[in-house]
């Protein structure tokens, strides 16, 4: 065993020096170097017991979870940082999802750079050395990608497995929306089209990836589509897909009102599914106008129901509604007046009709019709009012809005759009990882209640400080405390639901 030995010089200094002894014979492991005070005769000592405690194998003074930590600054350099804190509490959600256990670890490690800082492929395998410590190889990532591409279907069961654990999903009720992603990109393809743009993007070739979600806005299933697709077209396709995976036998589905076709609706009821969306009252015909105007009174919150071809028409009228039609629609109506005007800059626009003569004039007929719709919003099912009233209608269709908010975390927090990619295997492998990333980030928001982007800076700021001990020669990490704000982050996600 290592000993810590004090000795004289001739110069009258005194010598700190690691010894041991067996069969009565010393032998000098170390010299430390002499001290002539006794402040610098204690730091010496205080050298010297480090290198003895880690030549013995003794737990270091350095160790994570020691609370008698001391730490020899002048004896230590500073490496850099970890967020292994982050990547700890993102593992463990994987683990609760599924995903851990059963993919690959860099395919997890992805996911976790997603929501960490989205960026490419390659880029996110260099930060997951900057970042966590982790050694991943690029060959590694090209030679099982191509596989990743099988998982989808597997991604998507446990997450509705997840679902129906954490929320208590019953595959009853589901809601769907599409979006829009465009590529970096002017070059179609046979998956990227150019088509119309959520993004503002219509020059550049997109694709359109449908997604259904809880009624807490939780992401459960998506599909992607050709840029150019009409999005009424994907909403059969998908629901059906997702009724065949789960084997569900009765179910609601909530959509917008750019899914409602008359095709739709028939192949809905052959698939005794139930439906509600919203209503494009500017198609509806002159007499059922004129009978909404004449039955729905217009107190805020007062609704009436028709029947109609595609169902019951639910309509519903508010007066905040009101005063925001009204004002869009006076907005418009000066604006074709001013262009009624001006003969020369003439140009058909909303509230303008084109004469006999070809010539502009305002159309009072359409004035008079919007008139009668205004702060009326209307809901198409084939719900009867004894199963759901009015209100629960009208209350359901608002929950669409968690659909949106999805597509925008998805699109702004991991960065899912632009899209490098340029050929189609490596675009169904980033929209595969987008969901994984977005399921897990979606979860962290709605247990915690506080954003994505809340979430890692609170894990931010626990880091693991990296020190290399000069004495051992060892690295060592020093983790700061948690905060009281992400205590408690973690005490709502983990809390049984």
């Amino acid at each position: 065993m290592a000993k810590i030995r004090i000795v004289k010089t001739g110069s009258g200094a005194r010598a700190v020096q690691a010894v041991s002894y067996r069969n009565n014979q010393r032998k000098i492991l170390k010299h430390f170097g002499s001290a002539k005070t006794d402040l610098e005769l204690d730091e010496i000592i205080a050298e010297a017991e480090e290198w003895v405690k880690d030549y013995s194998g003794q737990l270091s003074l350095f160790v994570d979870d020691n609370p008698n930590l001391i730490l020899h600054i002048n004896k230590c350099s500073f490496l850099g940082i970890y967020y292994s804190f982050f990547r700890e509490q993102i593992t463990y959600l994987q683990e609760q999802f599924g995903y851990f256990s059963s993919f690959h670890s860099l395919l997890n490690d992805l996911v976790m750079m997603r929501i960490f800082e989205p960026s490419s492929k390659l880029r996110s395998i260099e930060l997951l050395s900057d970042y966590f410590g982790l050694q991943r190889n690029r060959q590694t990532y090209y030679r099982l990608a191509p596989n990743w591409l099988k998982l989808k279907t597997e991604v998507e069961l446990k997450t509705v497995a997840f679902a129906k654990q954490q929320y208590n999903f019953e595959c009853d009720i589901v809601f769907y929306d599409v979006t829009t992603l465009y590529f970096e990109s002017f070059t179609e393809d046979e998956l990227k089209k150019n088509g119309f743009s959520k993004d503002g993007k219509s020059q550049q070739p997109q694709i359109l990836v449908a997604l259904i979600v809880t009624k807490e806005g939780f992401p459960v299933s998506y599909e992607i589509f050709t840029g150019n697709i009409f999005e009424g077209n994907t909403f059969i396709p998908v629901i059906k897909q997702f009724i065949e995976k789960n084997k569900v036998t009765k179910m609601i589905v909530v959509a917008d009102a750019a899914m409602i076709s008359a095709k739709n609706i028939k192949e809905l009821i052959e698939y005794k599914i139930n439906y509600i969306v919203g209503a494009r009252l500017a198609n509806l015909g002159k007499d059922t106008v004129e009978l909404i105007d004449k039955t729905l009174t217009r107190i805020d919150g007062e609704s009436i129901r028709l029947q109609t071809d595609n169902g019951f028409l639910v309509c519903t009228y508010s007066q905040k509604r009101y005063n925001k039609d009204k004002f869009e629609m006076e907005k418009q109506i000066k604006k074709a007046e001013e262009i009624i005007k001006q003969p020369s800059k003439a140009k058909k626009v909303k509230y303008t009709k084109t004469t006999t003569d070809n010539k502009l004039e305002l159309n009072k007929d359409l004035q008079k019709r919007n008139i009668k719709l205004l702060g009326i919003k209307g809901y198409i099912t084939d719900i009867a009012e004894k199963t759901l009233s009015n209100n629960e209608i009208t209350e359901k269709y608002h929950e669409l809005y968690k659909v949106e908010h999805a597509f925008r975390m998805s699109k702004n927090d991991l960065e899912a759009r632009p899209i490098f990619h340029t050929k189609s295997e490596p675009i169904q492998l980033h929209i595969l990882i987008c969901f994984m990333a977005l399921s897990i980030a979606r979860h962290i928001e709605l247990r915690s209640g506080v954003s994505i982007k809340k979430f890692i800076t609170e894990s931010k700021k626990i880091s693991d400080a990296r020190m290399l001990n000069l004495i051992t020669n060892k690295e060592i990490k020093i983790r700061a405390k948690i905060t009281p704000t992400m205590s408690d982050i973690l005490t709502k996600i983990n809390s049984p639901h």
